[in-house]
């Protein structure tokens, strides 16, 4: 996928989540960025940073650098009660 498709699509991530507190906002981009995107195109726009990264949301950038490693936000979705523990109830 070419770079300036990755930085159309990467902004229109950030421009979901300009509404919302910049912490939950540059969460909210990385979860998503590393949830549905590869890790080539997270390096690809990365890189497109740090050459200048002109026309890049400064949100795009501060989510890719604030969590240099992690693991995807949809495993602790499909993961077992052995790993997220028990939900419980309080119904009656």
């Amino acid at each position: 996928m070419n770079t300036d498709k990755l930085i159309r699509m990467a902004n229109q991530i950030a421009g979901f989540f300009r509404s919302y507190p910049e912490s939950q906002a540059v969460a909210g981009i990385h979860d998503h960025l590393v949830a549905y995107w590869t890790r080539g195109m997270r390096d690809n726009v990365l890189a497109y940073a740090d050459r200048g990264g002109e026309g890049l949301d400064p949100l795009v950038v501060k989510a890719l650098r604030a969590f240099t490693t992690g693991h995807s936000p949809i495993e602790k979705e499909i993961a077992g009660p052995e790993k997220v523990g028990q939900l419980g109830s309080d119904a009656g």
